[in-house]
């Protein structure tokens, strides 16, 4: 019976073990990815949506208000989904649980948070996109702004600007092992040029 117990054991580590290295050799893999900005969806400022706004002109009367009385208010917030694409040439699955992040628009950071989403990317070059939801409040970012360089800034986001948008996003991937979350132990940045004509 002693003997029984014991081969129990040691088939119970071993494929503990295995999973143990499988997960972080899916962290590892995850980390040697190739990330690009894909897109940013879903900007608004101040509440107003203005994904497809080319210009200040087609901002309604209402529109001008809403974001008018945010900063009246000392705030103007921006929201946006910026998708990643993660590419995986690995011969194996790339793995990660979360992920800390940095946001950087025109090298001044905006906001930090954690994603706790797990992204599985399958092997051989083949892509995910992970949605990363954002929320910055332009005022206390760009303190001492002129309040058209505030607002201009949000619209150069969306491309209804007059110069780009460089949007660089730092990430450091996490993976969970037996209930202990495991952190890759540099940032890994992803960036690309966003707006502006």
């Amino acid at each position: 019976m002693k003997k029984i117990k014991i081969l129990l054991l040691v088939v119970i580590v071993l494929l503990t073990s295995c999973d143990v290295m499988k997960n972080l050799n899916g962290l590892a893999n995850f980390a040697r990815c190739d990330f690009r900005l894909n897109t940013i969806d879903n900007i608004k400022l101040a509440g107003v949506n203005i994904q497809k706004v080319n210009n200040l002109s087609q901002l309604s009367i209402i529109d001008i208000a809403n974001i008018t009385a945010s900063l009246a208010n000392n705030t103007l917030p921006l929201e946006f989904t910026l998708n990643i694409d993660v590419r995986n040439p690995n011969n194996q699955q790339a793995i990660m649980n979360g992920m800390a992040w940095i946001l950087l628009i025109d090298n001044i950071e905006m906001t930090r948070g954690q994603m706790n989403q797990r992204i599985v990317v399958m092997p051989n070059n083949q892509v995910a996109t992970m949605p990363v939801q954002m929320l910055v409040d332009l005022k206390k970012v760009l303190t001492g702004k002129s309040l058209d360089a505030v607002k201009n800034f949000g619209f150069n986001l969306a491309g209804a600007g007059n110069r780009p948008s460089r949007v660089t996003l730092r990430v450091k991937p996490t993976i969970v092992i037996n209930g202990f979350a495991i952190q890759y132990p540099d940032y890994i940045t992803v960036n690309n040029d966003f707006g502006g004509k």
